[in-house]
């Protein structure tokens, strides 16, 4: 464990926080953006459909832990942010909200990526940049996240998503398993192993992507450069 604030430790921490207020601020607004968009108004009347990313701030979960765990560990662990209400009793259209918030980390990954890839094109940001790896880190961190979310387990996106997808018959035995989902999603935040079912999908797609764009911008294989994050071997 590691508590000294050098200024390389006090780098991580700032770094890390900005990366991961923003990437949840993303996924709560996608949340709410999808609500508002089939006619729930409750996200916006509680101010909720906005890029601010206070709005979706949580104190514990998107504030307090990542920085403890930024501080000991250099890790971002886990957190989350301020859930989003909605009134919406449909099936369908809770799996789209559902589905909404990991949709929004895999556009802000490929934004990034992209942006990442025209700076290091046009000569602006050299691969090796502190900046470089902290794009990298972003890039990675939303497709962990977009994997992570769809977890089939409550209180995460994918356990929405998927009672809403089952059939009716299925409910009463997915409501009995959901009362224990919260254990099983702590365990794939606690055992290492079981981490590599969202970190190792993450990591293979933020490879292809930034192949991709290595070939639109005619740059050197930028996925050579991108960095294992969280131990990912």
């Amino acid at each position: 464990m590691d508590t000294d604030l050098t200024p390389e430790k006090i780098r991580i921490i700032v770094q890390g926080m900005i990366i991961l207020l923003f990437s949840i601020c993303v996924h709560e607004f996608g949340h709410a953006y999808a609500a508002d968009r089939i006619g729930d108004r409750l996200p916006r009347r509680q101010g909720r459909v906005t890029l601010n990313p206070m709005a979706h701030a949580d104190p514990i979960g998107t504030l307090l832990l990542p920085f403890l765990f930024l501080a000991t560990t250099n890790g971002l662990g886990f957190g989350w942010g301020k859930p989003v209400e909605h009134t919406t009793h449909d099936r369908k259209k809770r799996v789209f909200i559902s589905f909404a918030g990991p949709a929004m980390n895999v556009v802000l990954a490929v934004i990034v990526a992209v942006l990442h890839s025209a700076l290091v094109a046009g000569g602006i940001v050299k691969l090796d940049a502190e900046i470089s790896r902290a794009l990298e880190y972003a890039v990675i961190l939303n497709f962990v996240l977009f994997f992570f979310n769809l977890l089939p387990a409550a209180p995460l996106d994918g356990g929405s998503v998927v009672r809403g997808l089952i059939p009716r018959g299925w409910l009463d035995a997915w409501d009995k398993y959901a009362v224990y989902a919260p254990f099983v999603v702590m365990a794939f935040i606690l055992v290492g192993p079981l981490g590599k079912i969202f970190t190792l999908p993450a990591r293979f797609c933020a490879d292809k992507l930034y192949e991709v764009l290595a070939l639109i911008f005619g740059t050197t294989d930028l996925s050579h450069w991108v960095h294992l994050v969280w131990g990912i071997k």
